[in-house]
């Protein structure tokens, strides 16, 4: 099967002929990394675009918003403030040269950022909304279909699967189909195990491992381990003092096939991608 070497993104190219770096911009207060740093009131505008700055240059090709929590037990967030937080922050990432997306399940709010400008939506419900993906479909962005057993508020109170790697698997593809037959053509799409979202540790440890038999018509994957629990459990540090862990994690879905990882610490994890580039070019000598 040949494997997708490029996403559109609106009409910008996200070019996949090596492992690219998302970096995260949380305009929350709860996030369970970050909550709170760069939401004052309103979004710190200053701030946020100083750190989305030193993200593009440490390494990053996209630029994930999101402002509303999905950590474990996260209560929901009506679209009208996830607005108010989102949507400055999106049409001042936009004078930036670099992929803009917006993580949100919310159709009216997708809606509003892809009309901006935005050029992807970052999903966590899969893309189970039929208004969001028409609205994807109609801007022609780019859209990132993530797997989640239940709802943040109760995905890790007991999450059982027969086949962890079959049953999400599987939901990916209902879903990818879902989405072509809606109009998001096949090199808009990107898939997501969802990491940490309904699942246990060893889930996530069996997806990690046979990352590569999610794939789904050769789209792209995207990955986000980022200083999540698992990396926690495995280290016993707090998610501030995450950041070796999860650029290790970063490399291993690399070697694993990601082709996009989802980060809070750019700097850390370009450089591991960096290794293992080296490490590629050399085999290929």
């Amino acid at each position: 099967m040949a494997f997708a070497r490029y996403v559109d993104c609106a009409g910008r190219r996200l070019d996949l002929s090596e492992p690219r770096i998302m970096g995260v911009i949380n305009v929350t207060p709860d996030s369970f990394s970050d909550g709170g740093r760069f939401l004052r009131g309103g979004p710190d505008l200053p701030r946020i675009l100083d750190a989305a700055q030193a993200m593009l240059a440490e390494g990053a090709a996209i630029l994930d918003v999101g402002g509303e929590s999905t950590r474990p037990g996260a209560a929901p967030v009506d679209e009208a403030e996830e607005a108010r937080r989102v949507m400055p922050v999106v049409e001042r990432l936009l004078e930036l040269d670099t992929i803009v997306s917006v993580d949100t399940s919310k159709p009216g709010l997708a809606a509003r950022a892809l009309a901006a400008g935005a050029h992807m939506i970052n999903d966590v419900t899969g893309g189970r909304s039929a208004e969001l993906v028409a609205a994807v479909a109609e801007r022609g962005a780019a859209l990132c279909l993530m797997h989640m057993q239940g709802k943040p508020r109760t995905m890790q109170v007991a999450p059982r699967y027969r086949d962890v790697i079959a049953e999400v698997r599987d939901f990916l593809a209902g879903q990818v189909e879902r989405c072509r037959r809606a109009g998001v053509a096949h090199e808009r799409l990107m898939i997501d195990p969802g990491f940490g979202f309904g699942k246990t540790l060893e889930h996530n440890l069996r997806l990690l491992r046979q990352l590569e038999d999610l794939r789904v018509d050769g789209l792209p994957l995207l990955v986000g381990l980022s200083r999540k629990s698992m990396i926690g459990t495995v280290t016993g540090r707090p998610p501030d003092r995450r950041a070796a862990g999860s650029a290790a994690a970063a490399l291993l879905a690399a070697e694993r096939g990601a082709d996009v990882v989802r980060v809070h610490d750019v700097a850390e994890t370009a450089d591991a991608l960096r290794m293992l580039a080296a490490l590629k070019e050399l085999e290929r000598a």
